[in-house]
């Protein structure tokens, strides 16, 4: 059993930072993508970022040179450092792992809200 756990959120105010972080626990083998969505109340899930087990990265049009994706593959855990944060970056955000079998893991979400 995979599981995803997700740490980091919390409260700040604009144009503070945040860093996530997610780590994944069990069995599983090889990593397709590591990445973080988010959904604001009222909003479907998006994409924030991505990143492969080749280390290219995808980034949201409106976190482009704001939020940065990592990881630590000894540690089997990613990172999101959120910079510069806006009130509309407020949301639940998730985690996300996507493996070579074609398994999709989500974290329980961890909370973002960013004060004007």
């Amino acid at each position: 059993q995979v599981q995803l756990v997700e740490s980091g959120g919390g409260s700040v105010q604009a144009g503070g930072s945040l860093r996530l972080s997610c780590a994944a626990s069990g069995t599983f083998f090889g990593i397709n993508t590591m990445g973080w969505y988010h959904q604001a109340p009222g909003k479907q899930r998006e994409l924030v970022a991505t990143i492969s087990g080749s280390g290219s990265t995808n980034y949201a049009d409106s976190v482009k040179g704001r939020f940065t994706i990592s990881r630590d593959n000894g540690k089997n855990t990613w990172y999101l450092q959120m910079n510069s944060l806006k009130p509309e970056d407020t949301a639940v955000y998730y985690c996300y792992l996507r493996t070579l079998g074609r398994n999709s893991y989500w974290g329980q979400g961890t909370q973002v809200t960013v004060a004007s």
